[in-house]
């Protein structure tokens, strides 16, 4: 097999910003979603079931961006690696506790874990501009929904 299978519309220096950026996105977004639902098991307290379903949300829209991300990385000749070794060394997500968790301490953990993605993906999004306008729009898009979940979430801790 060769080792450029996928011929890149972007080469140098672009390509690897824009792999990087796209990499970096992947790997935080599957540790959100394991994040998400590994709070949605452990979940407890009177607010349980908002905080459960809130969390399905995170789950399912990240998941749905990982792809997204992936494939484009994909089309322009980058091999994403979503594997657990990679996203434990790679994410910028700040983690769970394990055992149950109060929902108060949920929210706070989703808080802080959306806004260290949300962060990271904002240095993305400058250093696509020139490098990949498609991508940058890509993870402009991402960043707007995870934005608005982090205003949710944070509602919550009102």
């Amino acid at each position: 097999m060769p080792a450029k299978p996928i011929q890149s519309p972007l080469s140098g220096d672009n390509l690897r910003v824009t792999g990087d950026a796209l990499q970096q996105t992947v790997v935080d977004l599957i540790d959100l979603s394991l994040i998400a639902k590994q709070a949605h098991w452990n979940v407890i307290g009177p607010h349980f079931r908002s905080v459960h379903l809130g969390l399905d949300e995170v789950v399912t829209t990240a998941r749905e961006f990982t792809d997204t991300a992936a494939e484009r990385a994909t089309a322009i000749g980058i091999s994403p690696d979503g594997r657990a070794t990679t996203v434990i060394k790679e994410s910028a997500a700040e983690g769970i506790s394990d055992g149950w968790q109060h929902d108060t301490v949920v929210i706070d953990s989703m808080v802080d874990n959306l806004w260290a993605v949300i962060t990271r993906l904002r240095e993305h999004i400058q250093a696509t501009e020139t490098a990949d306008p498609v991508t940058q729009d890509l993870l402009i898009e991402i960043a707007g929904r995870l934005e608005q979940l982090h205003w949710m979430w944070q509602a919550q801790q009102a």
